[in-house]
């Protein structure tokens, strides 16, 4: 790949949740500090949303790696299970060895003894569910249940939810309002700003062995913007593939050109810029009409 040739250890602007990329900037580090307080704190249940790309699942297991000794996490990537599946889980992750023969009632039993063992022993236990917006009514209600255990100043087990904005959606659902009426704290995460994106490349660029100057040029920062929106996704994804056309080129730096190579060759990319242009677009012509037809009625006067 072009590592040798821009002189990187590794790719910058993978995919995968690498904990070591986690962008400490504005409202991701103002996202991560809210988690720990409120676990600290030892409220029942948090709540995450953001849309597809944001971040949410690098987040949450910065969340975990971030939590000191006197935290016990579970871990649970894709909650779209039964409220038996979703007990088994949480069994698996809390160190119980489990069977298949166990009913709900024994395994939330069990669950429940642990909970209290391992708060008996100095620890919190914090449930992390990604992708919670794919959870079952039924599941959310399980969940709930378990988090029923409680002492006379704070809940024995944590959860923190994170889902796309469907989540909302989701929690309106008279069936599980006693579960929403459990959230105290509650973080939405938005797209990286403008004067941020730059902040953000020149970040992921250093952590994988970049030493040189400035590699995406200035109009290429701008076209990766629109055609981003700023969601670190797609930044990534235009990222990697401009970076790729530059290197196959034969170029050191990264220009415009070259990221509207990767943005032709990203379906997603193109609805956000063809979005970004007509935001602009619109507004321009309705000031034009109204210009003209003010220079018409003076020219009748």
């Amino acid at each position: 790949m072009y590592q040798q040739h821009f002189g990187l250890r590794e790719l910058p602007f993978s995919l995968t949740p690498d904990t070591g990329y986690f962008f400490s900037y504005g409202h991701y580090a103002d996202a991560l500090n809210t988690l720990l307080v409120a676990l600290r704190v030892g409220e029942g249940f948090i709540k995450v949303s953001g849309e597809v790309g944001t971040g949410k699942t690098l987040l949450c297991r910065k969340l975990i790696n971030s939590l000191d000794a006197q935290f016990v996490s579970a871990y649970i990537p894709n909650p779209m299970l039964t409220p038996y599946g979703l007990q088994t889980a949480v069994a698996e992750e809390l160190g119980l060895e489990i069977s298949r023969n166990y009913g709900q009632h024994q395994l939330q039993k069990m669950i429940a003894e642990r909970i209290i063992e391992l708060n008996g022993m100095g620890k919190r236990v914090v449930l992390c569910l990604d992708e919670a917006q794919a959870m079952p009514l039924e599941t959310l209600e399980t969940l709930r249940l378990l988090t029923n255990l409680e002492t006379e100043k704070s809940k024995l087990l944590q959860v923190v939810l994170f889902g796309q904005p469907e989540l909302d959606k989701h929690l309106d659902d008279a069936r599980v309002r006693q579960l929403k009426q459990r959230i105290t704290f509650s973080y939405q995460l938005r797209p990286i700003d403008p004067h941020g994106l730059d902040s953000y490349v020149t970040h992921r660029l250093l952590v994988a062995g970049y030493q040189g100057g400035n590699l995406f040029q200035p109009g290429a920062m701008q076209s990766l913007y629109r055609a981003s929106r700023g969601i670190p996704r797609l930044i990534n994804i235009l990222s990697h593939k401009a970076m790729m056309v530059a290197y196959g080129r034969g170029e050191t730096t990264v220009g415009a050109g070259h990221v509207k190579s990767a943005i032709d060759d990203t379906e997603m990319a193109r609805v956000c810029l063809a979005r970004y242009r007509r935001r602009w677009w619109l507004p321009g012509l309705f000031a034009g009409c109204a210009l003209l037809a003010a220079a018409y009625w003076l020219a009748m006067l």
